[in-house]
């Protein structure tokens, strides 16, 4: 066998062993040791074997402790090395805004609320953000800076839903509840109740403003869905609602209008989602979404620069541009998201999480979609592979991620609409079809919001 220690790391062994062997009380095996070492008491004294004493368990343990680092280490390697292999370039340079994708830590996390966030929105222009809880407040956050602005009681049951918008030059929050109503506050008006819409029989599980394009483009309509199985529509001057959509089964959970405000997407406890053409006096679903095998939770509408890439997956060869809704995902607690098409196919299964999705978004470049769960993750979808899971940030939150939003793009050189900012980019999506560059700037801002309590700001 060949010579591994120096002769000096030799002798500190045999005597660290020898030691070891005495104070084990096995006086046998230590003098036979020092017999063949030829250690005599002039040498090896107590004086010695006090020193070394101890010495061997030490390392023993220090090696273990190593080890384990060692492997924990390599891990994270393996894990890092597999994202640079499929990051692009300028991704991987994290200065492109088409190719950003969030990353770990949060630049700030919000602490305030006193339940679980439910819900979050983004101001169209301002950098504030809302935030709803089953503490039945609304908290107004400065998400630039991570500090609390205000708070926000009228609700008296838990808040489920926020967003921004509403008539041009005047931006406003809308809130549903638990407790059957929808609010509406004035942003410029320190966030004065201005209006209350009773209706619904039922908890109000979701709220947005439909962008305008309809009804005369005012910008006034609002849509709501509901634990009733309904969805309805709002002219927030007046407070009335102005259509019911009937279709589900069961609780409607979530609805996200398109771009143009022409359609709304919804999806329900009864397993499905679906197409809703609000453009015609009485709407009906257009689409139904078939597929998932339990409770859809979140939907969104893709924007028109994933249009390429949802196309290439659905294998079709050139892009379609002939609606404002060609592509859609939805989330379920059957742990799975479904890309589907206009046609109400299902084009693509995205497989990965642990546990219920619970939101979903765009990344407004179009390459990406992202998720969060109830497995404490958010995760980064590449459409140019095929929907490939290509990032995950496992330590997103401390709990069950509820929501997440991405902060709507910069609108320049065009007179900002503030309903429509917002509205067109509920989940992500830019103003206009396809305006990524030039007139919309895609702002790499995204928040979440957990049962852990905290909001987290994800910012380049």
């Amino acid at each position: 066998m060949s010579q591994i220690l120096t002769s000096r790391q030799a002798e500190e062994l045999h005597r660290a062993i020898i030691a070891y062997l005495t104070a084990t009380k096995l006086p046998s095996s230590a003098a036979a040791l020092r017999a063949e070492l030829n250690l005599g008491e002039d040498v090896f004294d107590p004086a010695t074997a006090k020193k070394y004493e101890g010495l061997l368990e030490k390392k023993w343990t220090s090696v273990v402790r190593l080890q384990k680092k060692i492997m924990d280490l390599e891990s994270r390697n393996s894990v890092l090395q597999s994202e640079l292999d499929t990051a692009t370039p300028t991704s991987r340079q994290n200065k492109d805004p088409v190719s950003w994708l969030p990353k770990s830590p949060a630049r700030h996390t919000l602490q305030s609320h006193r339940n679980p966030i439910t819900c979050v929105a983004f101001h169209p222009i301002f950098s504030s953000l809302a935030s709803g809880s089953e503490d039945q407040t609304i908290k107004i956050w400065d998400w630039e800076l991570g500090e609390l602005e205000r708070t926000i009681k009228g609700h008296t049951k838990a808040v489920l839903d926020v967003d921004y918008g509403g008539p041009r030059g005047n931006t406003l929050l809308a809130s549903c509840s638990s407790d059957l109503t929808i609010k509406l506050w004035d942003p410029a008006d320190d966030y004065k109740n201005i209006r209350t819409l009773p209706g619904h029989d039922h908890s109000v599980s979701a709220v947005r403003f439909i962008p305008s394009g309809v009804a005369g483009g005012s910008g006034n309509l609002l849509v709501s869905a509901s634990r009733d199985k309904t969805l309805r529509i709002w002219d927030v001057s007046t407070g009335y609602c102005v259509k019911t959509l009937r279709g589900h089964a069961e609780w409607v959970r979530d609805v996200c209008p398109s771009v143009d405000g022409k359609y709304i997407l919804s999806t329900s406890d009864d397993y499905t989602g679906r197409l809703w053409d609000v453009s015609i006096p009485n709407p009906e679903p257009k689409v139904t979404l078939i597929g998932h095998e339990h409770v859809v939770l979140c939907c969104t509408i893709a924007p028109a620069t994933a249009y390429a890439h949802l196309a290439t997956m659905a294998g079709i060869k050139k892009p379609p541009v002939t609606s404002s809704v060609e592509f859609m995902a939805t989330g379920s607690r059957d742990k799975s998201i479904r890309l589907w098409d206009a046609r109400g196919t299902c084009i693509k299964t995205l497989v990965g999480h642990d546990n219920w999705v619970r939101g979903l978004v765009f990344h407004p470049g179009g390459k990406y979609l992202l998720s969060v769960a109830d497995d404490y993750t958010l995760r980064c979808w590449d459409l140019m592979q095929e929907g490939r899971c290509v990032k995950t940030i496992s330590d997103a939150h401390g709990h069950f991620v509820q929501c997440i939003r991405w902060a709507p793009s910069v609108i320049k050189d065009v007179p900002v609409a503030n309903g429509d900012g917002q509205n067109g980019e509920t989940n992500g999506t830019p103003k206009k079809n396809g305006s990524v560059g030039g007139e919309a700037q895609i702002r790499c801002v995204i928040a979440t919001g957990s049962v852990d309590l905290n909001v987290r700001i994800f910012a380049n």
